[in-house]
């Protein structure tokens, strides 16, 4: 009766080692990781997939128009004025 309790004892002890071993693998396989080296951040293996932010490129003011009626409303003070 011991050497089968002794087995499965030896069964439990494996298949705890062997799901710790694929939960490990797996956590490194599918979290990915950022890493500093020299100074440098270097990205995580799933930098390929991530999505991709664009930003159309506009003018450096971003009131523009705003400007454009100030300056209008100021050159037609000026020019009542006159």
């Amino acid at each position: 009766m011991e050497k089968t309790e002794s087995m499965s004892n030896k069964k439990q002890r494996l298949a705890l080692r062997l799901c710790t071993v694929f939960a490990i693998t797996g956590l490194g396989l599918f979290t990915g990781c950022q890493s500093q080296i020299g100074g440098q951040t270097l990205p995580s293996p799933h930098y390929l997939t991530d999505d991709v932010q664009y930003f159309a490129p506009t003018s450096e003011m971003k009131l523009q128009r705003e400007a454009a009626v100030m300056q209008e409303y100021n050159a037609q003070r000026q020019q009542n004025s006159n």
